[in-house]
């Protein structure tokens, strides 16, 4: 698993861009073990101190002794990252960038947040909000990516975990030279109207999901393509009145039978809980005051999803005209809305050049950019933070993204030999290759230890047959005693 590292690390000559940035010998180890280690086996920094001391064989591998760095070692080396982040964001992506001669001409870009582990009193980035992962019981951190279209990272930023999506996007963008007409891909959540007239008076092309609540489709004059799960979408292209923008108008039956049972659960959800208050009624010692009972609906209202704006409800007052006898509703669905036509959403761009299946294509990138963050939550340590201090979290955030780099190196190159494995693959695979001492009685009574790499098994030998990369890593070494 370490030689994958150091392979990818070698591809982009990264020791050398850390020397270049003044990191001596030990600092450069501690930089590239705390980035391995992430690939390898995301923890803690405590945690990937024992890794390197005694579990890992990448010391042997890079001819450095990780059992004499001292318990801080790591702390530094993260500081040191980070404090060199712009330089080192630009230099590694520039070097992937000629490595796999890639076209930068989409640029796609999100947020996600990780949680912390205590309350980080002083760290004023760590603050409460919308909990991506439903832990908003903790303070948060919010990291923003912006990738190029093949996936690799041109530029990450850490901001409080309170921000807002759409407030990020200018400073993200500004300083990237960025080619002229780049067409930028983004979720609804950061495409304000303020963010697309910046865009579009910067010279950017934009790709997003559209605000716009009302849906509406016509299949007749849709085109229908296949997906590369071969599921059939179906696209209407509308051309603004003014010609500078196109709205896109996508159908799938897959995504429409999803929001159907997802519509039909709110809905008998809702329903539920308006007939419990209708069957209280009639129960002793229950509130009838109509007030109280518009009071209790409002916060069912606000629970519903938005289920509720297709209801009609009345409540039947007695003879006082103040408590309530009976709760009548009945489903009226809005036009244009989820629950009328489901499976439908809609995509709003200024390039008015390309053809429907272009558009959405493009924009199916965006998907990719949300398994990115699922690799790095997942796969690569990103959550939880246990740091204290404001730069250890954002170096801790940093390791994770470079480590995201190097595995992108890997499963490019991969996926050029036919080989599509997730990460969490292609780790579990080699886990079981390491490094072992054999130790032998000599006849002189001397003892004779011999060090090597076990040999690779079958899948682990087409890992690195598809790299070029010595299935024995370490070579042979022998001691006697």
């Amino acid at each position: 698993m370490e030689q994958l590292g150091l392979w990818a690390m070698d591809q982009v000559d990264f020791d050398g861009l850390l020397a270049d940035c003044g990191l001596n010998g030990a600092q450069r180890a501690a930089a590239i073990g705390s980035i391995i280690a992430r690939m390898a086996a995301p923890g803690s920094e405590q945690a990937t101190y024992r890794w390197l001391r005694h579990r890992s064989a990448l010391g042997e591998l890079m001819d450095f002794d990780y059992e004499t760095l001292d318990g801080m070692a790591l702390y530094r080396a993260s500081d040191a990252l980070y404090r060199h982040r712009a330089r080192i964001e630009s230099a590694l992506f520039d070097r992937i960038h000629d490595l796999f001669g890639l076209d930068c001409v989409v640029t796609l870009y999100d947020l996600t947040n990780t949680y912390f582990e205590g309350e980080v009193a002083g760290n004023a980035q760590a603050q409460r909000g919308h909990s991506k992962e439903k832990r908003s019981d903790c303070p948060l951190l919010t990291l923003a990516l912006v990738l190029d279209g093949s996936g690799f990272v041109r530029r990450s930023e850490v901001f409080a975990g309170n921000a807002g999506e759409a407030g990020t996007l200018t400073g993200m963008l500004e300083g990237l030279d960025t080619p002229a007409g780049a067409l930028v891909v983004m979720d609804r959540g950061i495409a304000s109207e303020a963010n697309l007239a910046w865009l579009a008076d910067n010279g950017y092309r934009y790709l997003v999901v559209s605000r716009a609540r009302h849906r509406t489709f016509d299949v007749d004059g849709a085109t229908a393509i296949e997906t590369a799960s071969e599921q059939t979408v179906h696209l209407q292209s509308v051309a603004s009145d003014n010609g500078t923008e196109v709205t896109l108008y996508c159908y799938s039956e897959q995504r429409a039978e999803k929001e159907r049972g997802i519509n039909e659960r709110f809905a008998q959800r809702f329903e539920a809980a308006l007939d419990r208050i209708h069957d209280g009624l009639a129960r002793p010692r229950t509130t009838r005051r109509i007030d109280k009972l518009w009071e209790r609906i409002g916060r069912l209202k606000e629970k519903s999803r938005g289920m509720s704006q297709h209801y009609a409800i009345e409540l039947i007052a007695d003879d006082t005209g103040k408590n309530a006898k009976a709760l009548r509703y009945e489903r009226q669905p809005v036009a244009g809305s989820r629950l009328t036509h489901p499976g439908v959403y809609c995509l709003r761009t200024n390039e008015t050049e390309w053809d429907a299946e272009r558009l959405w294509r493009t924009y199916i990138m965006l998907t990719d950019l949300e398994a990115v963050f699922r690799t790095l939550k997942s796969e690569l340590g990103l959550r939880p933070i246990y740091h204290q201090k404001q730069e250890r979290s954002a170096g801790h955030l940093f390791i994770s993204v470079l480590a995201y780099q190097f595995v992108q190196i890997i499963r490019w190159h991969l996926r050029e030999q036919g080989i599509a494995d997730s990460w969490r693959s292609i780790r579990d695979t080699l886990t079981g290759q390491c490094r072992v001492t054999a130790t032998f009685k000599r006849p002189d009574g001397r003892t004779l230890h011999v060090r090597k790499s076990t040999r690779a098994e079958p899948n682990q030998q087409a890992l690195y047959d598809a790299l070029g990369i010595d299935p024995a890593p370490g070579g042979i070494s022998k001691t006697i005693v």
